[in-house]
C-alpha cells in the first residue's frame, strides 16, 4: 500500500455509539484517541485531519460522551473515545463513559494503535498511567502527544518531553512521545506520519518515525 493511499484529511464522521455493539463491524484497522477530558483531544483530531469541526470542541471539558467514528478509507477508521477524569458531570454518567471506554479497549480486535493525549503541564496522571499499562500489556503501538506545548517555553517543553520519555522507557514498548500544539500545529506532521504508518502496515510493525523512545 502506497503512502498516498492514507490521508487523514479525508476523515468523515460515520457514527456516534454508546457502546461497542453499535460500532461498525470489528474488522479493518482502527486508531483510537484517548485522554483526560481537558487534554485537548477534540482539538488534536481537528488539527490532524485539517478540519475545523470534525470533532466537537467545547469550553466545557468532557463533552465527548460517545464513541465517535471517523472513516478515512475503506475499513480504516479514527476513533474518538470518551474523555476520562476531569469532567464535571454526574457520577452515573461518568461511570457509563468509563464502561464504554474500557469495553472498547478490551474487546475491539481491530484496534492497532492508541494515541494518548496529555496536557504537557500535567502529564502522567494515574488514569493516564493505567491506560498506558493496559496498552503495553495488549502490545499496542502508542503515541503520546503532550498537548498545549505552546503554553511552555522551548526549554520547558524539552524538559517535560524528556521526563515523560524517561518514565515510559521502563515499559520497553513501542511508545513514541512528542510535544504537540493544536494552536501552533507543532508536532502535527510527525504525529500524522506515525498514524499513517499504523494504517498502512497490516502487521502493525511500524518503522520508527520521529522521536521514539
Amino acid at each position: 500500500m502506497s503512502s498516498s493511499s492514507i490521508n487523514l484529511h479525508r476523515a468523515t464522521f460515520t457514527i456516534s455509539a454508546p457502546d461497542i455493539r453499535r460500532l461498525p463491524d470489528d474488522n479493518g484497522i482502527e486508531v483510537a484517541f484517548a485522554g483526560r477530558s481537558n487534554a485537548g483531544k477534540s482539538s488534536a483530531l481537528n488539527t490532524l485531519t485539517n478540519q475545523k469541526s470534525l470533532a466537537r470542541t467545547s469550553k466545557t471539558p468532557g463533552r465527548t460522551q460517545l464513541i465517535n467514528v471517523f472513516e478515512i478509507a475503506e475499513n480504516k477508521r479514527l476513533i474518538d473515545l470518551p474523555g476520562y477524569g476531569f469532567a464535571k458531570v454526574p457520577l452515573a454518567m461518568k461511570e457509563k463513559w468509563q464502561k464504554a471506554l474500557g469495553e472498547y479497549l478490551e474487546k475491539r480486535e481491530c484496534l492497532k494503535g492508541l494515541v494518548i493525549l496529555m496536557d504537557i503541564r500535567h502529564p502522567l496522571k494515574d488514569l493516564d498511567k493505567d491506560l498506558i499499562e493496559w496498552a503495553v500489556d495488549s502490545e499496542l503501538s502508542i503515541l503520546v502527544l503532550l498537548t498545549k506545548c505552546d503554553k511552555l517555553s522551548q526549554g520547558q517543553r524539552s524538559t517535560e518531553v524528556l521526563k515523560v520519555k524517561k518514565i515510559l522507557k521502563e515499559h520497553n514498548a513501542d511508545i513514541t512521545v512528542q510535544a504537540f500544539s493544536s494552536l501552533k500545529r507543532t508536532g502535527s506532521e510527525q504525529a500524522t506520519a506515525i498514524i499513517q504508518a499504523w494504517f498502512e502496515d497490516e502487521t502493525n510493525e511500524v518503522t520508527e518515525v520521529g522521536d521514539t523512545i
